[in-house]
């Protein structure tokens, strides 16, 4: 039971990073920004690097197809902060996250078929109930109360789910053949070359990226930095938790993001909406709150099977 609440901090530390991903959109990178943020997020990755290798000075022992798939587990988790962040600005981070619910639903069907884990018929009807709980909050209440489907944010996240749920099942297969500090040193490494492949290939990313840190240098820095610093942490702590339990039960603890991006976006829109500003409407808050619980009976019922 101790992994279930390992596998809680997690969730919590993604759900800082989500409002400071949507801070350093509005604030410092309005403007063709995704590319720009992409590039900061992998350099950055490099911080993590020193402190893998000294929870594992073993590293450099790993056979070359295992350092293959987690340079792919890598290039997924790009595509991931990818296809997030264009979602991301397009709509609210408490709605966007929510999205992320499905990567339980994807993570157990993948584990089913490659890793050979076992799906009861409640863990199936637990999967239906999120799908469900993610189709509620797909549909934007404007206002004259009409429906609109969110097309801008479904389709990058759907992608972005199915990117995390992939590299996630590659990452415990060879993570359990290997070791989990291993695991996460190659696959930071990984993004650190996607990273210098952006700066060095990719020259408006390159310059923008120059521009940002010329103009705002402190504000961005600090940001990123405590912004990766906080990503990591978690990335490490959800890695840990899933040497602990089946993949697809630590998937679903991530389901709880939602819950914590909601509460922090409601505080920083009371208390500090300089900050973010979030949709918190009755009408608004009641669709989150639906789906959000819906997907936590679909969380439950995964849970109790």
């Amino acid at each position: 039971m101790i992994w279930f609440f390992i596998a809680l901090i997690g969730p919590f530390l993604y759900a800082l990073t989500n409002h400071i991903d949507k801070l350093l959109l509005e604030k410092y990178f309005k403007i063709d920004g995704i590319g720009t943020l992409v590039l900061f997020s992998s350099l950055l990755s490099a911080l993590a690097l020193p402190f893998l290798f000294l929870a594992d000075r073993t590293v450099f022992s790993i056979s070359a197809i295992n350092i293959f798939a987690l340079s792919v587990v890598g290039i997924l988790n790009s595509l991931v902060l990818v296809c997030y962040l264009i979602a991301l600005k397009n709509d609210e981070a408490s709605v966007t996250v929510i999205f992320y619910q499905l990567v339980p639903v994807i993570g157990g069907i993948l584990s089913y078929f490659f890793l050979g884990e076992i799906l009861t018929n409640t863990q199936i009807i637990a999967m239906i109930t999120i799908i469900f709980g993610t189709t509620i909050i797909s549909f934007e209440i404007d206002v004259e109360n009409k429906f609109k489907l969110r097309k801008k944010v479904i389709l990058p996240m759907v992608a972005a789910a199915s990117f995390w749920a992939i590299g996630s099942v590659i990452f415990k297969a060879v993570a359990l053949e290997e070791d989990v500090w291993k695991s996460l040193f190659y696959e930071h490494l990984m993004l650190v070359v996607i990273g210098i492949f952006i700066f060095i290939f990719m020259r408006s990313h390159r310059v923008k990226f120059l521009a940002a840190i010329k103009n705002n240098s402190k504000a961005i820095l600090s940001l990123n930095v405590l912004n990766e610093s906080l990503f990591m942490l978690g990335n490490i702590i959800v890695a840990y938790a899933y040497m602990l339990a089946p993949l697809g039960l630590v998937l679903i603890t991530e389901s709880f993001q939602p819950i914590f991006v909601l509460i922090i976006g409601v505080f920083l829109t009371v208390f500090f909406p300089r900050i973010t500003k979030e949709k918190i409407q009755t009408k608004h808050i009641l669709q989150k709150i639906i789906a959000i619980c819906i997907t936590g009976i679909g969380t439950y019922l995964l849970f109790i099977s």
